[in-house]
């Protein structure tokens, strides 16, 4: 079977964005409800959710595993795989690991971009890795079914994630720094040893991680990929797109600066240009997948290896969880 997947978007979910995913042919969509909500806030985002369910039943549902996506394929309906951003939900409590994971978590970023209780964010100065308390939680996410997501780590942190976990971790969202130096992209080294490992990267379209930011072409972006693919496996790669459609400014100062800063944090933006960028115009929503497909396809590769970066990848990446 032919899947087409978004390893990562968050959006300010509606019909008319639930009804662009289904046009663009998404199976598969990891969402993004939380950033550092506790865990009784990230049950009212859930109480959310099942309001969209079931508003819209006949889009979306939501998916648990791998047989969810051949699931939404037949039904011409996108499976919606929950994830965090950030480890805030589980608090210091491990056993709220097993707690998320029933509710539907499937993807579980250690860190954002600061220190967090299991590892460090890659906007810290000092990488001090994977914490005690980071070790236990690999563990249980591995033992109950929760993806570790290192896509916002420092690259100590993201090494030890790979050696500790003993199944393949996963970067949902980020770039090759050889191509676009933001701190948020990771060194070819760390690329090679997530594919070697059985990981896998999702490769952004968010603005900030493009070279040339907005004005990223397709040529360029698709030329990264063939290079990437030089790096790891082109089998161990796929697109986590961060997509934030209708998403209000105020929403990424939250996700900058949460809850722990006065100062103003404009993580790669600038006090200038404080908010979400504009998209590149050949991938303002999830549409844009189809002219993925024509520039992978022009810079050389295979039908086989186009459909594994736009959803297979994911798909098989999806029956090691």
């Amino acid at each position: 079977m032919k899947f087409k997947i978004d390893n990562l978007q968050y959006c300010k979910w509606s019909r008319e964005i639930f009804e662009i995913n289904r046009k663009a042919g998404l199976d598969a969509v990891h969402v993004t409800i939380v950033y550092h909500e506790d865990y009784d806030e990230l049950l009212n985002e859930i109480k959310k959710w099942e309001k969209l369910f079931k508003e819209n039943d006949d889009l979306i549902f939501l998916g648990k595993n791998f047989k969810d996506i051949e699931k939404a394929n037949t039904e011409n309906k996108t499976a919606i795989f929950f994830g965090f951003q950030n480890c805030s939900p589980i608090e210091d409590d491990i056993s709220l690991v097993e707690k998320v994971h029933d509710l539907g978590c499937r993807f579980m970023q250690l860190t954002y971009n600061n220190q967090s209780l299991l590892a460090t964010g890659c906007y810290e100065k000092i990488d001090s890795g994977v914490t005690n308390f980071g070790r236990e939680v690999i563990k249980e996410m591995n033992r109950v079914g929760v993806v570790v997501d290192m896509s916002h780590s420092a690259e100590k942190s993201t090494l030890d994630a790979i050696e500790i976990s003993e199944k393949p971790i996963a970067i949902t969202h980020a770039n090759p720094s050889f191509w676009h130096a933001a701190k948020r992209n990771k060194s070819s080294e760390l690329l090679k040893t997530l594919s070697d490992s059985g990981g896998i990267l999702g490769l952004s379209l968010y603005p900030h991680h493009l070279k040339n930011n907005t004005n990223c072409s397709l040529e360029s972006f698709c030329e990264m990929v063939a290079k990437t693919a030089d790096i790891m496996s082109d089998k161990n790669i796929g697109i986590g797109s961060d997509l934030c459609m209708d998403q209000p400014d105020e929403v990424v100062e939250w996700m900058r600066n949460g809850t722990w800063s006065k100062s103003k944090n404009y993580g790669e933006g600038t006090k200038n240009k404080p908010g979400f960028p504009k998209q590149p115009n050949w991938f303002e929503d999830a549409r844009g997948f189809s002219n993925l497909e024509i520039g992978l396809k022009k810079v050389g590769f295979s039908e086989t290896e186009t459909n594994g970066i736009l959803g297979n990848n994911w798909y098989n990446f999806y029956k090691t969880i």
